[in-house]
């Protein structure tokens, strides 16, 4: 009887990872919600490029370059994310796909999340940087640069466990 229960409460866990399928899903969609802020910031930019200087067109690209870093970072969670928690995706026949889409594991998911979280906070220093002469905040502009150097912090953190979890020391 305690067997039964036992598989039968082994059976409802595991078929519990499919409640995370509309999460990934939303993350996957929301590119489109993303889409729609880029074409948008696209659009000032191609109509205000002679009345624009050229820290305001730098940071209207940056933004832009801010805006494909998170579209690419959703799409990574959301392809990675399924694959590791809910179910494989079966890529046979699909040979035009990227290779990394079925091949990122938990490890590596954490290291794309956090190399993308830096470059997007290294953005908004840049843009920050970019608009000193209007708008200087010593304030916000040091809360950023601390915020960015934390997550440099992690991120190099976070790799240097990884490696030593692996085993993988560089020595062998």
């Amino acid at each position: 009887m305690a067997n039964k229960l036992e598989g039968t409460l082994e059976r409802w866990v595991f078929a519990s990872r499919w409640l995370l399928a509309p999460f990934f899903i939303g993350l996957v969609l929301s590119i489109a919600l993303l889409l729609v802020k880029f074409v948008q910031t696209f659009w000032e930019l191609a109509l205000g490029t002679f009345a624009l200087s050229g820290n305001e067109m730098i940071i209207k690209i940056l933004s832009l370059v801010d805006g494909a870093l998170i579209g690419a970072l959703l799409l990574i969670i959301g392809f990675a994310g399924y694959e590791n928690f809910v179910s494989r995706i079966d890529a046979t026949g699909h040979d035009k796909w990227p290779e990394w889409m079925t091949k990122v594991n938990f490890g590596g998911l954490k290291q794309k999340l956090m190399a993308s979280i830096v470059a997007i906070s290294a953005i908004q220093v840049l843009k920050a940087f970019m608009n000193i002469d209007t708008a200087f905040d010593p304030s916000k502009l040091a809360w950023l640069v601390g915020v960015h150097l934390v997550f440099v912090v992690s991120a190099f953190m976070l790799a240097i466990s990884d490696r030593w979890s692996s085993g993988d020391h560089g020595g062998e």
